[in-house]
């Protein structure tokens, strides 16, 4: 074999297993959220990621919306999610937001946002002005709030407390030995002061998330989680990493149904309330059950 043939086939992508297969979503409620969205250019995360579990989450009336527009600061080696110079922040986002969730019925709505390193606030005023224009609009609804760091500044975060989401997630994303190349600009412990920080302060459910298969060992997944419940996170959620182009960090490994059973029951002994763990799993995957 030459060196041509053998760097091809290192660098060649790893074919998906079975269980990564995805079915179609289909089912009435489905169909009319879809609608919705193209009809009003609604922006979720759920299309413009590309989730695995849109069809089954949109049929119990759940949907992730995303703030701060699309450009974000940082350039994290496995999101898809563009890296630049920001637009102007949006002062009409917050209502835009409530309207859609409004349009759409949502019963459990989880938002998230690009990293805003580039302003003062990080983003946290717009944070919590769209948390209220949410509630004003549709005071049956219950939200989760998947947040940035914030650089761990306390004020910042006390914005999201302040304005009481049910659920409020800070994903640590990988093991601490692969966080420098994962996340680059992010810090392991700081998201652990983080999450640590708001479950001191009262908030009643905190929730994170990993992603394997980028290279981590099973005993740096287990600390992992040891980690998060030192931090009294209540909920952990555990997925496969995908690689969204060649440009991204490559998939290392695909993690089996077996192993992510085990890591469900270790994160289940450690204490956690409540564990998603297979390989479509991603961060909002049955949010609206992690309220209680």
């Amino acid at each position: 074999m030459d060196s041509n043939t053998a760097s091809n086939l290192l660098t060649k992508r790893q074919p998906k297993p079975k269980w990564l297969r995805v079915k179609l979503p289909t089912g009435k409620k489905y169909t009319e959220l879809r609608g919705l969205v193209e009809k009003y250019n609604l922006n979720t995360i759920c299309v413009s990621g590309s989730c695995p579990n849109m069809g089954e989450c949109w049929g119990e009336g759940t949907a992730t919306f995303m703030i701060l527009g699309n450009i974000c600061t940082r350039s994290c080696g496995f999101c898809g999610v563009k890296t630049g110079r920001p637009e102007t922040v949006n002062w009409d986002e917050p209502e835009k937001v409530a309207q859609s969730i409004k349009i759409m019925n949502i019963k459990h709505a989880v938002l998230t946002s690009v990293d805003r390193d580039d302003l003062k606030d990080m983003g946290s005023i717009l944070w919590a002005e769209t948390i209220k224009a949410v509630r004003r609009m549709n005071p049956e609804i219950t939200m989760e709030t998947l947040i940035p760091d914030f650089q761990g500044i306390e004020k910042h975060l006390n914005r999201i407390l302040e304005v009481t989401p049910e659920v409020i997630s800070h994903n640590i994303e990988t093991v601490r030995r692969l966080t420098r190349e994962v996340r680059i600009q992010a810090k392991y412990d700081r998201s652990l002061g983080v999450l640590k920080y708001l479950k001191s302060q009262g908030q009643r459910r905190t929730k994170s998330g990993i992603m394997l298969g980028l290279g981590e060992t099973r005993d740096q997944v287990v600390e992992a989680l040891h980690d998060l419940r030192n931090a009294d996170v209540d909920v952990v959620t555990i997925g496969q990493y995908l690689q969204p182009s060649k440009k991204h960090l490559p998939v290392k490994q695909f993690i089996t149904p077996d192993q992510f059973d085990e890591y469900r029951v270790i994160g289940l002994d450690l204490g956690f309330r409540h564990v998603e763990s297979s390989a479509l799993v991603r961060s909002s995957y049955k949010a609206q059950k992690h309220i209680n």
